[in-house]
């Protein structure tokens, strides 16, 4: 079962913005200072969980983890697919940098949802803006 991580996207505030971008090719590349030790679970098929103003609402699957440089100048450079899929909102509170996000843990796809899980008045909305 593939591992996740979960991210704060700084500088973008709303989904449509990350999936323009991605469309243009932009944020497909994350860089970050610490190379995860469970790096090889994340490559299974795992994602980054983008948490935008204090939710979880969106994910990006990790197609590559790699490190460069060394001493100082070493970075981890996390390659994502262009491919914005939208989750089911999840509360979340600020931290710093990433943290794993275990399978069971994560928000489910809102294309994967089935709309009786919801109530309806939740269900009414999320299809009048779009997002279902």
């Amino acid at each position: 079962m593939p591992l996740h991580m979960i991210k704060l996207c700084v500088g973008v505030a709303h989904v449509e913005t990350l999936e323009r971008r991605a469309a243009k090719g932009q944020w497909l590349t994350v860089n970050t200072r610490m190379t995860p030790k469970r790096a090889d679970e994340i490559e299974d098929g795992g994602s980054i969980y983008w948490v935008m103003k204090g939710s979880v609402v969106c994910r990006m699957p990790i197609l590559d983890i790699s490190t460069t440089g060394e001493g100082k100048a070493k970075m981890c450079l996390i390659r994502l697919s262009p491919e914005v899929i939208r989750t089911a909102p999840q509360a979340r509170r600020p931290f710093q940098g990433w943290r794993y996000l275990e399978p069971k843990d994560a928000p489910a796809d809102l294309s994967s949802m089935d709309p009786g899980d919801l109530p309806d008045d939740l269900a009414t909305q999320l299809r009048e803006l779009g997002a279902w």
